[in-house]
């Protein structure tokens, strides 16, 4: 009986949907409002206070945070010229190990992701899969502006408006592109928001969020701005 070797074809990755709200969604603001809350990931209470407590006090949550930020594996995922920087950064000329700072391929044993490019539409669902099955605590740096807003590509059909869009991010690391010295400026916050939010626990507030009072003399009404350049029906182009 012959077998058959033909190798079967992979399943076609295809987008829910191509839209783009005008009013872009942050993926940890409440009832997913338009007002990101900045909190990022925080890890959850420590087991050993729920089996033994009492027993070691105080300091118990600070010693697994000293662990984590010494430790951190962050998930090979450059998407775009970031990630020659990124590549840079654990090159030997800035030596990234000396923080305690490897490079995995695997989700399954990374606790920071670094999102180095530009997110477009195609590659929400894969980097929102990627983090669920990173485990818990783990942590997410938006490296350029890319990532952070969706930097030259503001408002683009194809391109999400800033990785926060999709998961929540704990570091933002601005320009186009970043150097090396500000990727590890980046890592090093992110080792001290570790350790401040085991000081904390997870039950700390928030931050505070400042709204910025927008003046009222110079605004455009948005009816003449939206529709420029569109055809109005008749032909003509407004």
């Amino acid at each position: 009986m012959a077998l058959d070797n033909k190798p079967q074809d992979a399943p076609l990755f295809v987008p829910g949907s191509w839209d783009r709200p005008k009013a872009g969604k942050f993926i940890d603001a409440p009832e997913q409002g338009d007002t990101s809350t900045g909190r990022g990931n925080r890890p959850a209470a420590n087991l050993l206070q729920r089996g033994v407590p009492g027993v070691i006090t105080g300091k118990l949550d600070e010693l697994a945070a000293l662990a984590r930020k010494n430790s951190l594996w962050t998930l090979t995922f450059g998407l775009a010229c970031c990630a020659i920087e990124m590549m840079s950064t654990h090159m030997s000329h800035h030596d990234l190990d000396r923080f305690g700072v490897v490079t995995w391929p695997s989700p399954r044993q990374s606790d920071v992701m670094i999102v180095a490019g530009t997110v477009v539409k195609k590659m929400a669902d894969p980097i929102r899969l990627l983090y669920e099955q990173m485990p818990d605590p783990k942590w997410v740096i938006a490296m350029g502006s890319c990532a952070t807003n969706g930097g030259p590509y503001y408002r683009s059909y194809s391109v999400v408006m800033g990785v926060d869009h999709i998961i929540p991010v704990d570091v933002y690391i601005p320009g186009c592109p970043p150097r090396p010295e500000a990727l590890m400026d980046g890592l090093i916050k992110l080792q001290e928001k570790i350790q401040r939010d085991a000081k904390e626990g997870p039950n700390a507030k928030p931050p505070v969020i400042a709204q910025a009072e927008v003046p009222q003399e110079g605004l455009v009404e948005p009816d003449s701005t939206d529709n420029a350049g569109e055809d109005d029906g008749t032909g003509q182009t407004s």
